[in-house]
């Protein structure tokens, strides 16, 4: 057979709670090192590259910039492989 168990007071738990929180130091601020980055100006052309919209792209391809033509016929490419392909007559079978 189990005993009854009796009443637990918990005022003791929250006085020793209470305590640690005291007692823990205060987290000291440090400055957060930095690190200075120069980039070459090829990188500073290919960043300015891989961030252009769509349209800067677009208005680029219509001044004659090979390189935008390439990757708008590139992007118009990818884009028709994503479209599902939809039959003209659908079939459903019932059992």
């Amino acid at each position: 057979m189990s005993d009854p168990v009796g009443s637990v007071t918990q005022t003791q738990a929250a006085a020793q709670v209470a305590d640690v929180r005291e007692k823990a130091p205060e987290p000291r601020s440090r400055p957060v090192p930095t690190d200075k980055v120069q980039l070459s100006d090829a990188a500073q052309s290919a960043l300015r590259e891989a961030s252009e919209t769509q349209a800067q792209t677009a208005k680029e391809a219509g001044s004659g910039d090979n390189q935008a033509r390439r990757l708008l016929a590139k992007e118009e490419a990818a884009k028709d492989d994503a479209t599902p392909i939809q039959a003209k007559h659908t079939t459903h079978v019932v059992a």
